[in-house]
């Protein structure tokens, strides 16, 4: 029996049960669209996550109030001291490797221009940020370049919220309520998007030190630190959390890398994603016990037409290829199809939602079409041997 007529016979044993034949069909498609749908995603994550801190710009640190990790004796004042102003300034003074140093501080607060007004998020930093951060401004100016401590009564606003309180007057110049402080406007962002949480298409920056007394503060949310060399960021970090240490009398601050941020997540999610796709090759084995089930029905119902092949001399070996070439041949194009579902699936979403960077990773593919051929074949094995042991005398008596 040539190749050609084993593919043959079996297409022609598959076409004459129809209906069982799509159903087992349908299980292996759903099982391996549903591998690449699911990997998609997950690595969708990763990528979005590491595009974000693309975002943030290069060779950053951060530093975050309060210490994640603790060792020894916790002292009598458990409560960490506050980020000033004062901090970034020391570092500013003391580190000569930071290129720059760029407080934060964050609040909401309504922003009205004659009648129109909104509720936006308020950042207040200063002038480094914009370089730190790579901001790129689409009219006017950023922050004015001055010392942190000033507190200039002047803001810079994000495209959608100059469009919705301006309503197509140009904002650079107008005077603007935030709060109860009148300041001008001197400036909008280009578009950016959600970055990190925080729409920078919708919220308004002012200089850090009128933030802080617009919010009634003494402590910043941040410090970010931006190194002039990425080689130098390991021993930045060490520098910045010993100075800052000796200033508050404890480390009572975490400062957090780029890197290290990126590493953790990108980490995180691709062990997430490698755990969904084996999820979902389980549903490839319930398809496999599917196409188990048709192969033994598929038996019983030509045991005359096996016992005819062996009363015409065609050999056990032979039997047992002609059913296995069916299961492999239904899985294998279940898989096929399937991955032409994925596929499909996957540019649909990619094109509703196109700033999620979802693919299927190349691992994925092949796995699933692999995972649909073995599981095919190693349950099409039990139904292949019982065709290939049936006595001919008993299989032409339909027994």
């Amino acid at each position: 029996m040539t190749l050609a007529d084993l593919f043959r016979f079996s297409l022609k044993g598959l076409t004459g049960h129809g209906l069982r034949t799509a159903l087992s069909l349908l299980g292996v498609v759903i099982g391996v669209a549903a591998v690449l749908i699911l990997t998609a995603l997950g690595e969708g994550a990763r990528r979005y996550v590491i595009d974000q801190f693309a975002g943030l710009g290069t060779n950053l640190l951060i530093v975050v109030p309060g210490k994640t990790e603790t060792t020894g004796t916790v002292g009598a004042g458990g409560v960490p001291n506050d980020l000033t102003l004062q901090d970034a300034a020391a570092l500013v003074r003391a580190i000569p490797e930071i290129q720059r140093v760029a407080p934060l501080t964050m609040g909401t607060e309504q922003v009205a221009f004659g009648e129109r007004r909104r509720q936006v998020a308020i950042l207040g930093t200063t002038y480094d940020y914009m370089l730190a951060r790579q901001i790129e401004i689409a009219k006017g100016t950023f922050l004015p370049d001055e010392e942190m401590f000033r507190g200039s009564p002047v803001a810079v606003v994000g495209p959608k919220l100059a469009r919705e309180i301006f309503a197509g007057e140009d904002p650079v110049g107008k005077i603007i309520r935030v709060g109860g402080w009148r300041m001008r406007v001197v400036g909008v962002l280009a578009w950016q998007g959600v970055k990190m949480g925080v729409d920078f298409d919708d919220l308004a920056m002012v200089p850090v030190s009128t933030a802080m007394q617009m919010f009634n503060r003494t402590s910043l949310f941040r410090i970010l630190i931006q190194s002039s060399s990425h080689a130098d960021l390991d021993m930045l970090r060490d520098k910045s959390r010993q100075l800052l240490t000796e200033r508050h009398g404890e480390e009572d601050i975490t400062v957090i890398s780029q890197d290290a941020l990126l590493t953790t997540f990108s980490g995180i999610l691709a062990a997430l994603t490698l755990a969904l796709g084996a999820i979902t090759a389980i549903s490839l084995t319930v398809a496999g016990i599917g196409i188990m089930n048709v192969m033994l029905v598929s038996v019983s119902e030509r045991t005359r037409e096996v016992g005819l092949l062996k009363a015409l001399g065609v050999g056990r070996r032979q039997i047992l290829s002609v059913f296995l070439a069916e299961a492999a041949l239904l899985s294998t194009l279940g898989g096929l199809i399937g991955l032409g579902v994925g596929w499909s699936a996957v540019a649909v979403l990619v094109r509703i939602y196109p700033a999620f960077p979802a693919s299927t990773p190349n691992w994925a593919v092949a796995a699933a079409l692999t995972v649909s051929m073995a599981v095919g074949i190693t349950f099409g094995l039990l139904p292949a041997r019982r065709a290939s042991r049936l006595d001919p005398v008993a299989a032409l008596a339909g027994r």
